[in-house]
């Protein structure tokens, strides 16, 4: 993203006016007429995401699959979207298959369907409040578990939140919306955000356990995004990302899932939370250098990303493909995860890392593509060095 406004910005981080992954106001985006299909893949992680979408009219249909090579996990989508002038309203189904760490060895999975009904109220481009419901059905094969249906937990909850900037910003829009779908992103500055350009996106959600409801907890989280100009071409992107559990349920004896031979309890399995709402602090999405799937109740973190380019606007031939921008990429980041709010001031579970990557962007016939990459250290543990790629498309 340089200079100028982000509609008009040449670079890798200008996205077009497609459907994107979250909610992106009162009118719908403007499209190409027919199918729209986009493909991101990332590695080393082996994720592959496929959406197809249609636009007629005010409505947006949407099927989506994200597919794990490595570790099979599967998760198929259907949505319904409708632009009113005064309300944008969602319908979406979906089933999950989720399977265990692969150094496990084990064909134990967690399945998860649900439906849910996303609303959003567009008081302008950059001010917009949102109201979610979803009702989850979370089963697993685990050993134990011969019983599945009756053993099957459902997860009911409601969601308030508000986004000051950042419309089409999976990432930020995952916390007010779907979080389950969102697209993880390498930088921050792959989004609608221009020059001296600030967002900020803050969410409620109540897990309630009347009725069907089988969870019981209160969930706050919240992210803040700046970008200060350096000189016209080089710019700085922070982000600070923050979650805690307010209240926290408690599960029963009788509801804690059978252990393997060998495995120990997690202190997160006495909790009335389902798995997927914990907080992570793992790579891709967070802090780069680190691979280990961190998770806890309260989270704090914060990057910074430092952009220059190395050619903007042209049009290089190599491996032919037509080169348009690149950006060399400085990045640093810190954060800590864990279970009690003491961890905020335990500087000593805070984790640094830094790391140098890339943001470029080229085109193969129709198609343009967004090609990110980066090499990561944590400074401290065991951690090695981490890279990762990915590769989004779009038409």
């Amino acid at each position: 993203m340089p200079e100028g406004t982000t509609a008009a910005a040449p670079g890798p981080s200008q996205e077009p006016a497609t459907p994107p992954e979250g909610e992106e106001g009162s009118q719908p985006p403007r499209t190409r007429e027919g199918l729209l299909p986009r493909l991101d893949f990332y590695f080393p992680e082996g994720d592959l995401d496929l959406r197809v979408s249609r636009l007629i009219n005010k409505t947006f249909f949407e099927g989506q699959v994200k597919y794990n090579f490595v570790s099979g996990d599967i998760t198929a989508f259907l949505r319904y979207r409708y632009y009113g002038y005064r309300q944008v309203t969602q319908f979406t189904a979906f089933d999950s298959i989720e399977f265990q760490e692969v150094q496990d060895f084990s064909n134990d999975f967690d399945r998860t369907r649900g439906f849910l009904t996303l609303l959003q109220w567009p008081h302008s481009y950059h001010y917009r409040s949102f109201a979610l419901f979803e009702l989850d059905r979370i089963s697993s094969n685990k050993e134990g578990n011969t019983e599945i249906l009756r053993l099957a937990d459902t997860n009911t909850f409601v969601r308030l939140g508000y986004q000051i900037g950042t419309p089409s910003d999976s990432r930020s829009n995952a916390i007010v919306g779907e979080s389950r779908a969102r697209n993880e992103r390498l930088f921050t500055a792959l989004r609608d955000f221009g020059p001296g350009d600030a967002g900020l996106t803050a969410a409620i959600t109540y897990g309630f356990p009347q009725l069907i409801g089988d969870f019981n907890y209160v969930k706050v989280e919240s992210e803040a995004l700046k970008r200060f100009d350096l000189t016209p071409r080089v710019f700085l992107v922070g982000r600070v990302h923050a979650g805690s559990f307010l209240f926290k349920g408690e599960r029963g004896p009788e509801n804690l899932r059978p252990l393997r031979p060998g495995e120990e309890r997690s202190p997160l399995d006495f909790f009335a939370i389902p798995s997927g709402e914990f907080f992570r602090l793992d790579g891709r999405d967070n802090l780069k250098g680190v691979k280990d799937k961190l998770r806890g109740t309260e989270e704090l973190h914060m990057t910074w990303e430092l952009f220059f380019p190395w050619f903007l606007d042209a049009d290089y031939d190599f491996l032919r493909l037509k080169w348009q921008n690149w950006y060399w990429i400085v990045y640093s980041g810190a954060g800590t995860v864990g279970i009690d709010r003491d961890v905020y001031s335990d500087f000593g579970s805070y984790i640094p890392d830094v790391g140098l990557g890339f943001e470029s962007s080229f085109h193969l016939k129709k198609y343009r593509f967004f090609l990110s990459g980066i090499v990561a250290q944590a400074l401290k543990g065991d951690e090695g060095v981490e890279a990762r790629i990915s590769v989004k498309s779009y038409r």
